[in-house]
């Protein structure tokens, strides 16, 4: 298996810069593991796929101001700081872009307070300490992290947040969930279909490219995740129901399959509250899910990957290459996939 293996082509034009609207007027691409058969539907047609003993599962962790503009002390070189993950009230785990950034580089954010560089972790990747607790000045200083790949600025930051999200602490949204309005979700909820919430905090890092010849010498960094005993027992439940459990993007796979690491053989998961290095490729045996909805992936990402292992990887991107002949928008903004 070789990093270029989830390669594909993608016009410029299919990349989403703008959210549908409404939201789950969205394209939705229905692919039947079973009988190989695709579907082209919208996206409020979903609640036609599930039934009332399954179990919807969603991420409702919530996107936070996370980028800032700075500029490097003395010189005034321009630099971009995205926060990943407080370490504590002053101190960060971040994405430090500009040159020469380098132990001991202080760094004036834009109408705020001065950091200073205190650890080189490879690559971009820093840690920085600011001269004040940052979290309450993040409404104001920061903007919302939309990826690299999208230019056009969003005309309300609630854009690139689900309607469902309640826990701050992502530097990225977890898309698949922003196909949803309040109304679809009742409508699921009023054909007896349970939903339930987990919640990861995604990094950027989960969007990055693999850069390594072997996908097995790609580092993926932690990510902190959490299943409630409440969310455990619905899940652990519907087996015995004949329900099938559908997970809202990869970021719900990640930490039900996390939970799962530490399940014994008489329950699918488990209560878990800590980091995930759950690194999901080709071959793995998944333990948790029936069904699986989400957007359609950078190539060479680990997101990609982690689709292939449910559908198979040259499966995988025919659909894709279908997809693309259909027009489907791709990435955050772009359509969604249901894969049952």
């Amino acid at each position: 298996m070789q990093t270029s293996d989830f390669d594909y082509d993608l016009p410029k034009e299919l990349i989403a810069q703008r959210p549908a609207e409404p939201r789950d007027s969205s394209r939705l691409l229905v692919f039947h593991r079973e009988t190989d058969r695709i579907e082209h539907r919208i996206f409020n047609e979903i609640a036609e796929y599930l039934s009332p003993n399954d179990v919807l599962v969603l991420n409702e962790t919530k996107v936070f101001p996370a980028r800032l503009r700075a500029r490097k002390l003395p010189t005034g070189g321009a630099v971009e700081v995205l926060l990943l993950r407080r370490y504590s009230p002053q101190t960060w785990l971040a994405l430090v872009g500009g040159k020469g950034i380098q132990l001991g580089q202080k760094l004036q954010i834009q109408n705020g307070p001065i950091a200073e560089v205190t650890e080189d972790l490879g690559g971009s990747r820093r840690l920085i300490h600011f001269d004040v607790p940052i979290s309450g000045q993040l409404d104001v200083l920061g903007e919302m992290p939309v990826p690299p790949y999208i230019h056009t600025p969003l005309q309300n930051p609630d854009e690139y947040q689900t309607v469902f999200a309640e826990v701050l602490g992502s530097a990225a949204a977890p898309t698949a969930g922003l196909h949803f309005t309040l109304p679809l979700l009742e409508t699921i909820r009023s054909k007896g279909t349970h939903i339930v919430k987990v919640l990861l905090h995604v990094g950027m890092d989960t969007f990055a490219p693999v850069n390594a010849k072997d996908p097995l010498d790609h580092t993926i960094h932690k990510e902190w995740c959490q299943v409630t005993p409440e969310a455990a027992s619905i899940i652990n439940h519907i087996p015995t129901t004949g329900g099938r459990v559908i997970a809202v993007g990869t970021t719900t796979v990640r930490t039900l399959e996390t939970a799962a690491r530490y399940a014994d053989n008489h329950e699918q998961v488990v209560a878990f509250d800590g980091d995930t290095d759950l690194f999901i490729l080709p071959g793995y045996q998944f333990r948790t899910i029936d069904g699986m909805l989400t957007n359609f992936h950078l190539p060479r990402s680990t997101l990609l990957m982690m689709v292939s292992a449910f559908t198979g990887r040259e499966r995988l991107l025919e659909i894709y290459q279908q997809a693309i002949e259909a027009n489907y928008r791709f990435y955050s903004f772009g359509d969604a996939m249901l894969i049952l």
